[in-house]
């Protein structure tokens, strides 16, 4: 008998990790069918998207307030499904304010609920861990530290490992790449990655090419800046961001494919902080983490997070490995000196070196679709 899923994200990420899980469920079990929200990766594994996640792809308290009415549509949307064609399965990834209300409906209809890359209760708003322990069946957790966190507030987690050691694989050597897209491999590969949504590329892109021009005057080499657009953006995105002022300033280069190959060829990196972080991690490239929200969100968030840094890798590591700017101290000469430091200091290569071996000891090894897919599975043998 066909069965029916319906999974739901609101970020980038997630909708690579649900695709992921998706064709890792469809493997171990192949009459299954999918439909929910999130964007293109989960469309080409076979999900029906009833609402497109990049129209409500925000960060931020304040920022949300604006896709207000688009978050009011998702969940009538959803919930209508959710009532109309009760899925044997709700899954359930990350973006917990959207999804935790949909959990709730979905309770009261009794459909079973998999909860997978929880959300940061960690960090903030530690109270929503008793939340989901009452609405969720089963939690798939993909930061080594979270599973026990779980359990000391006497909610069940499942450590399933970090998705993305399935998914980021290098093809190409240094050299090839930079043949692919004619750079000289006498040129220091610069990445500069502003993040994935239009809001976070309006505010960062301009500062990070700022410290981009920083670099290149204080550099004794020739560097080349790459700009790998993400899968929600357009080049034009890109040039109306702020690209657009800095193209007869530096050597640049924007990229549509070939993203784990650009972050491994690459010398060094300014990264928004996310999921890229981690990417970077595996890939072994050093990187400046660097963010900026709304001031008004900044200071709610001050009240709101207990963490002692903000970036993942330095977050599973527990100490500061790679530098990390928020906020004020996210400007173009504070990013322009630690890239500086990056790239010339074998010193603090060595420690982000060490570093970087450390943490992906602690992620463990491939299978995290897998081992999550299984889980999900049990609520509908």
């Amino acid at each position: 008998m066909n069965k029916h899923i319906m999974i739901v994200t609101g970020e980038a990420s997630g909708d690579l990790h649900g695709s992921r899980l998706v064709k890792a469920m469809s493997a171990i079990q192949p009459n299954l069918s999918f439909s929910g929200m999130g964007g293109s990766e989960m469309s080409q594994a076979g999900v029906e998207i009833l609402f497109d996640a990049a129209k409500i792809a925000v960060v931020g308290f304040i920022e949300v307030l604006s896709h207000l009415k688009d978050i009011i549509t998702a969940q009538k949307i959803l919930r209508r499904q959710l009532e109309r064609n009760r899925p044997s399965l709700l899954i359930l990834i990350d973006f917990p304010d959207f999804n935790l209300l949909l959990a709730r409906k979905a309770k009261k209809l009794g459909i079973p609920i998999f909860y997978y890359i929880s959300p940061q209760v960690w960090a903030w708003r530690s109270g929503r861990v008793k939340t989901i322990g009452n609405l969720v069946d089963r939690i798939g957790v993909i930061l080594p530290f979270e599973e026990q966190y779980y359990r000391d507030r006497g909610v069940e987690a499942q450590y399933v490992g970090h998705p993305l050691l399935d998914s980021v694989h290098v093809h190409q050597t240094r050299d090839e790449y930079c043949r692919h897209l004619g750079i000289s491999q006498e040129n220091k590969l610069v990445g500069v990655m502003p993040g994935s949504r239009i809001k976070e590329i309006k505010r960062l892109l301009p500062v990070f090419l700022e410290a981009a021009v920083g670099l290149q005057q204080q550099s004794k080499d020739d560097l080349c800046f790459i700009i790998p657009c993400a899968p929600t953006l357009t080049e034009q995105d890109l040039y109306e961001s702020g690209l657009d002022a800095f193209k007869g300033k530096l050597n640049i280069r924007v990229v549509h494919e070939n993203r784990y190959e650009m972050m491994a060829a690459c010398d060094v990196v300014i990264a928004a902080s996310g999921t890229v972080t981690l990417e970077l991690l595996l890939v072994e490239t050093p990187m400046v983490v660097a963010y900026k929200v709304s001031p008004r969100t900044y200071q709610l968030g001050k009240l709101l997070v207990k963490v002692d840094f903000f970036s993942l890798v330095n977050l599973i590591g527990g100490e500061q490995i790679v530098p990390e700017l928020l906020q004020e101290e996210a400007n173009p000469v504070r990013i322009s000196e630690a890239l500086y430091q990056l790239l010339y200091d074998d010193t603090t290569r060595t420690h982000i070196e060490n570093g970087f071996a450390r943490v992906k000891s602690m992620l463990g090894g491939p299978g995290a679709s897998h081992r999550a897919a299984e889980l999900a599975l049990t609520l509908i043998s």
